[in-house]
């Protein structure tokens, strides 16, 4: 509650210029078409008679009526399609897809699918947290009986569809023999996203999910591929089973599927399946009720359009002609083989059509700023409501193709070698008359509604001088105004968050996905590559430190620290030198040093270990790590 009295108290109204926007939005799309909401609704069975999910020490990690509030009509302070979106997506509870398929959607950022078999039920894609996943599971349960989970599937490799893997099974369950499948590749890119970059990713995750806002007309009201992220226990159960070729086809408790494998489009590894005796085809999270990212603003690697739409198409001819149901991960299914055909397609020529006009664009000269700008759907695109921009955007979704294929530089060699942000600030802020002088033009600029140009002069004042009390205000208000605006949900929440943080101070990270059944499941080359990527390289410049471990009788590893460099060789040979220091050891032992949860010099009194040379020389190589920072700023310097 003291959110929300925050937000009502701290959120200022819709500026008149973004009310009328707002309002030409209502007045612009075929807002009485119900279809969406008729899917939406079929099959409910019933929700959750508690709405709140807790953890074991009773603390809130879901709240299903959080966003009742959308039941009223939209304010001016949030745009029309994006308040529309969040409706349906906060829609919850148990729904029947099929005979004998079943979803439990609003539970978490992303569906779970429970699909009968035999003797039990095969879960996929169980959510984020393990408390929502049991939730979920417990709903299906309460409408269709206490049946056992058979198999567990991961269609691909962001934490919202595995992180509550132990919600539904448990160790004995694993013991028993229930089969994990999940695409090639799965873990090492679902390690590698969440550990490599994972608090950079994280930090940014916060303002792109907007998990610290309070929820309401004038906080977040969604991302639009669902309403946000759950704040449970994410774990990581690694597969037992690898689906590693289209047209492969794995039978689970009674269940046949057939897979497609899409890797590089929404996630690095990710399939689809088709179950050919239920006439329904899963589509994971490569076709949803939006234009999807082709870059996260939370940061990851970007999937590339001209692939995804190719798998499209291959999903089309491979399925659609057996296929009466299309679901997928998030939002709601499509049913009746004509529009699955059209859905489909229409999604494939979207991220065809942005592919191909980036190009023609960029052959022309144009920059990813300029292509963005002048980025345009075709009108049969545009009016279907599955290809806006709620979650992925024309703007940076074009961006990323640019960045794609021509990296960070635009050719121009004036952008060769700019400032840094803080530099150029000081500079510009200087050549337009100082911090004050633009303070009061920027406030003419917000009056005359142009909102992009006050937060782009503001980010040079800030920058410059992070303390300015106007420049702070002025900047909230004015990315306020922007969240209100945006039809995009992770637009809104990254404008939103930017204006809580300069007016309350940093919201840090609030979930974060590195879980030890993360960092158990890292390989020991991923482990010692984790450990590199935090090496102080100034600070070790003259360090010179070779440490060899001899673990479970394997070929030895080499650890050596130079010029700023660890580097780790498995084996002999002429990059590997002599020792300072060799230890014999289990990989149990190995993995507690490294993740400094035993001491170096505790190693020679440890039992099962063997130590010959000096364990200072550890204690030193470890000490020129660093720790990441889960709370860096973003809108200041």
């Amino acid at each position: 509650m003291a959110e929300k009295s925050r937000s009502s108290k701290d959120a200022e109204p819709a500026q008149p210029a973004v009310a009328e926007a707002n309002r030409e939005v209502g007045e612009r799309f075929p807002f009485r078409d119900a279809q969406d909401f008729d899917d939406a609704e079929r099959g409910f069975l019933g929700s959750m008679a508690d709405p709140v999910v807790r953890d074991g020490d009773g603390r809130v990690v879901w709240d299903l009526d959080a966003y009742g509030f959308l039941g009223d009509d939209c304010p001016d302070t949030a745009n029309p399609s994006l308040w529309r979106q969040s409706r349906l997506c906060a829609r919850h509870g148990l729904f029947e897809v099929t005979e004998g398929i079943y979803q439990i959607r609003g539970f978490d950022l992303s569906n779970m699918t429970v699909v009968e078999g035999e003797r039990g039920v095969l879960v996929i894609d169980p959510l984020i947290s393990a408390e929502t996943a049991a939730a979920a599971l417990a709903l299906y349960r309460q409408h269709r009986g206490d049946r056992p989970v058979t198999g567990v599937l991961y269609t691909h490799s962001h934490v919202d569809h595995f992180g509550g893997a132990r919600g539904v099974v448990g160790e004995e369950d694993l013991r028993g023999g229930v089969p994990v499948l999940a695409p090639e590749g799965f873990l090492e890119h679902a390690v590698s996203e969440n550990v490599y970059a994972g608090t950079a990713m994280g930090r940014r995750a916060a303002y792109m999910y907007g998990a610290a806002l309070p929820k309401g007309p004038r906080g977040q009201i969604g991302t639009g591929l669902g309403q946000t992220t759950s704040t449970g226990a994410a774990g990581l159960i690694p597969p037992t089973l690898d689906i590693t070729r289209t047209g492969q086809t794995e039978t689970v408790d009674g269940i046949r599927m057939v897979f497609q494998l899409t890797p590089g489009t929404e996630a690095p590894a990710e399939l689809n399946i088709h179950f050919p005796d239920r006439s329904a085809l899963c589509m994971a999270e490569n076709a949803t009720h939006n234009l999807h990212n082709l870059l996260t603003l939370r940061g990851a690697v970007v999937r590339d359009p001209r692939v995804w739409a190719a798998y499209l198409t291959e999903a089309i001819n491979l399925y659609c002609g057996a296929t009466d149901v299309a679901f997928a991960s998030h939002h709601w299914p499509t049913w009746g083989r004509e529009r699955i055909i059209g859905f489909l397609s229409e999604q494939r020529d979207l991220y065809a059509y942005l592919h191909d006009q980036t190009l023609r664009m960029l052959n022309r000269g144009m920059t990813g700023l300029e292509i963005a700008e002048q980025m345009q759907l075709p009108p049969a695109l545009e009016r279907a409501w599955h290809t806006h921009g709620y979650y992925g955007s024309v703007s940076h979704n074009t961006k990323a193709i640019y960045q794609l294929y021509l990296g960070w530089f635009d050719g121009n060699p004036a952008h060769l070698w700019e400032h840094p942000p803080a530099e150029a600030a000081r500079r510009y802020v200087d050549f337009m008359g100082g911090a004050d002088e633009v303070v009061r033009r920027a406030r003419q600029s917000f009056a005359d509604g142009d909102l992009r140009w006050v937060v782009q002069v503001l980010g040079h004042v800030l920058f410059a001088d992070p303390d300015h009390t106007e420049a702070r205000k002025l900047q909230a208000d004015a990315f306020e105004q922007l969240g209100y605006g945006s039809e995009n949900g992770t637009w809104r929440n990254f404008y939103l968050t930017g204006a809580l943080e300069l007016r309350h101070g940093s919201v840090g990270t609030p979930t974060t996905t590195a879980a030890p059944d993360l960092l158990a499941a890292l390989t020991l080359d991923q482990l010692f590559d984790s450990l590199a990527i935090r090496i102080d390289g100034p600070r070790a410049w003259d360090a010179d430190i070779t440490v060899r471990w001899n673990v479970d009788g394997r070929a030895p590893v080499t650890l050596h620290l130079h010029n700023g460099v660890l580097t780790h060789v498995t084996g002999s040979g002429p990059a590997v030198g002599d020792p300072d220091l060799t230890v014999t050891l289990d990989e149990t032992t190995l993995r507690a040093v490294l993740l400094g949860t035993l001491s170096p010099a505790d190693l020679p009194s440890h039992p099962g270990v063997t130590v010959a040379g000096d364990t200072a020389k550890l204690a030193e190589l470890l000490g020129h790590l660093t720790s990441p920072d889960p709370d860096f700023a973003i809108v200041t310097p």
